[in-house]
């Protein structure tokens, strides 16, 4: 390996997945996370769980026994401009809190070329697609204000396909992997810090993991792609059934938010892949609906943003309003799309008034 990059990872349930991809390919991770979650990952390595086609049970990689190193610690243990890269892998209104508002603006200001693993793509993102008016959708953020320091230009978006869930069971280092697909990339707007993706996609590729004394292929790579488009799929996956996990009174698993009539999933799916097309992007960007409907089929709890509505969230990421205020600025509009994005406000109003 010609170059073993430092990477720093903002956020440690998704970003240890990443991580433990990257410092298997010998690179050198730090995680930035809560104290509790930080201690027990230095002392015991953060551990990920993840299914191997034609392999009974899963496989269990801890980041103590890789090639590269991986550790972690709070918003303060770290400076931004150390890193050849840094990763965003929190749920965007995480971003303003104390601290961690200080660490994404101290980011911002390195110049550092950064990749977001979010499900919401951060506003400077949205800037690099000219067909999309990065003012008309501040409001659509927890705090816009938190992105205002960055260049554009150093900020790329990746797809977080893989899905992942810390057990409640187990200790707060642990993360298993339900679905371990790819991390799709767009490229940045700069050769040179696109050079550094592909070296990374390049060596998360050739790595190879021993278990049993055999040294296999895991997978979930990292892939890096040329159009600002790609990482844009997640947002049908998303309206058609991580939103509409979203029910009046309870919350439902995606499998049955997607199954339980699979031609209205197919039909907010298919409008969200045309309203893609509309700002730009190449139909073959996208996922074709059967492969989604297809992966549905074993998520059989709700989505992340469901349950963090269940338990009382006051925010969470809105890439169903995004979404919604980037149709209306083109034309478009959806009923099923409105009446998800009025059930998810419905939630959080309860919510909010709960913790006022």
């Amino acid at each position: 390996m010609a170059t073993t990059y430092k990477i720093l990872i903002m956020g440690a349930s998704y970003g240890s997945l990443l991580g433990t991809k990257l410092a298997l390919a010998g690179h050198h991770v730090d995680l930035v996370c809560l104290p509790a979650e930080a201690d027990l990952m230095n002392s015991e390595g953060a551990i990920v769980r993840m299914p191997i086609k034609g392999r009974e049970g899963l496989v269990e990689i801890n980041s103590k026994k890789l090639p590269g190193k991986m550790s972690a610690g709070g918003t303060t243990a770290f400076k931004p401009s150390n890193y050849d890269l840094i990763a965003l892998a929190m749920q965007e209104p995480q971003y303003r809190s104390p601290g961690v508002r200080e660490l994404l603006d101290a980011v911002a200001k390195s110049r550092v070329p950064c990749m977001s693993i979010m499900n919401m793509p951060p506003l400077p993102y949205l800037k690099r697609i000219k067909s999309i008016d990065a003012n008309a959708i501040r409001d659509c953020y927890t705090d816009a204000t938190v992105w205002d320091s960055f260049d554009p230009a150093t900020i790329t978006l990746c797809s977080p396909d893989p899905q992942a869930f810390r057990p409640p069971e187990e200790k707060v280092n642990v993360l298993q992997v339900r679905l371990p697909t790819n991390f799709k990339s767009a490229r940045f707007e700069s050769d040179a810090h696109t050079a550094i993706l592909r070296a990374l996609e390049k060596d998360v590729d050739a790595s190879r993991f021993e278990v049993g004394g055999a040294k296999i292929e895991l997978p979930v790579k990292l892939k890096v792609h040329d159009s600002v488009f790609v990482p844009l799929a997640k947002w049908a996956m998303l309206c058609a059934g991580n939103y509409r996990c979203v029910q009046q009174h309870e919350m439902r698993p995606i499998k049955d938010a997607v199954h339980s009539d699979l031609e209205a999933t197919r039909a907010v799916y298919n409008w969200v892949v045309k309203l893609c097309v509309s700002l730009g992007a190449n139909e073959k960007d996208m996922v074709p609906f059967e492969k989604y409907a297809n992966a549905a089929l074993s998520l059989l709890t709700p989505s992340s943003a469901a349950r963090a509505l269940a338990n009382g969230a006051p925010n969470i990421e809105r890439v169903d309003r995004l979404v919604q205020t980037i149709a209306k600025s083109k034309g478009m509009q959806l009923d099923v799309l409105d009446q998800t994005v009025a059930l998810v406000d419905g939630w959080l109003e309860k919510n909010r008034k709960k913790a006022a």
